[in-house]
């Protein structure tokens, strides 16, 4: 039972001090960031500029909204998918929401990562920004519906109310804390579960071909395993092989690509069935789950062709 509480993974160290030390404090400045934009007005119009860009992928820019709010969580992000007029908007956000936008923990222990090695950051923002566009053109292609119309009466600017701004904070954090730290506990009683009965074993085992596949050393299966439970879990454990000196540049940047268009974490993954139904929640997955290798292949193939190490 010692090793469920206070073991490397336990409810105290992994479920509490991880999520009030290293997530909370990440994800409260991005509400932050995003209540002070959202107070101004911009909003609005930052969904007017995007408006063109964003019907190429078969969005207006309604969509702005979810999709900005994806880089504080993504889990949020999905449930706001709601505002959005039509059925096909809404799974083609879900879908981008799933696939190229990492949360702001996530994002944060990834940008902390690659901030020595300029280089492999850049391949980083690169791949995942050109990987966002083509699926999301080629997803526009395939599933059916109307070009979507997009209409909206644009607020004056104005300066930011503090009390405002800490308000709509306390709100999403309240949330976000409430929703994700029982989440963190229970992803520790399952990782512990997994321990005791060799469950996590196997599937580590199983993911090493994989991996390897891509150009990594198979020490890397088990931060792809945990990106699933969180995936801000995946980038922590990236972030300790890094400081172990196991991976190099070229290593970094594909495990990056791969771990941000890997699976979405557990929360996100429930609140897509919910919203979006089990059939499209579980197709989502599935493709993700193969796609996110075949890009990091890709990928590991392009960078050791520029001679990247």
């Amino acid at each position: 039972m010692r090793e469920l509480f206070t073991g490397e993974y336990g409810l105290l160290t992994l479920g509490l001090r991880y999520a009030v030390a290293l997530i909370l404090p990440i994800v409260t400045f991005f509400f932050i960031v995003f209540a002070v934009i959202e107070d101004t007005g911009y909003l609005p119009r930052l969904a007017m500029l995007l408006d063109r860009m964003f019907k190429k992928i078969g969005l207006s820019g309604r969509a702005v909204i979810p999709l900005v709010l994806g880089f504080g969580c993504a889990t949020m992000a999905t449930v706001v998918t709601r505002t959005l007029p039509t059925k096909r908007e809404r799974l083609l956000a879900t879908f981008l929401l799933s696939l190229a936008i990492p949360c702001s923990a996530q994002l944060g222990v990834i940008l902390a990562v690659l901030s020595i090695h300029p280089k492999a950051m850049l391949a980083w923002v690169m791949i995942i920004g050109v990987v966002f566009l083509a699926a999301g053109f080629l997803a526009s292609k395939v599933l059916p519906g109307e070009r979507p119309s997009f209409y909206m009466e644009l607020p004056p600017l104005r300066w930011p109310d503090p009390l405002n701004i800490f308000m709509k904070t306390y709100t999403r954090v309240k949330w976000y804390f409430l929703e994700i730290l029982p989440l963190f506990l229970l992803t520790s009683v399952l990782i512990w579960i997994g321990q005791i009965t060799g469950i996590f074993g196997v599937l580590v085992r199983l993911l090493e071909k994989p991996v390897e596949w891509i150009g990594l050393p198979k020490e890397t299966a088990e931060i792809f395993l945990f990106g699933f439970f969180r995936r801000d879990y995946g980038a922590a454990g990236l972030y300790d092989l890094n400081h172990q000196g196991i991976l190099n540049g070229r290593e970094l940047a594909v495990s990056c690509i791969a771990l941000t268009l890997f699976l979405p974490c557990v929360a996100q993954f429930l609140i897509t069935i919910k919203e979006r139904g089990i059939r499209w929640g579980l197709g989502i997955s599935f493709f993700i789950l193969f796609f996110s290798f075949a890009v990091a292949f890709v990928a590991n193939l392009l960078l050791r062709g520029l001679g990247a190490a």
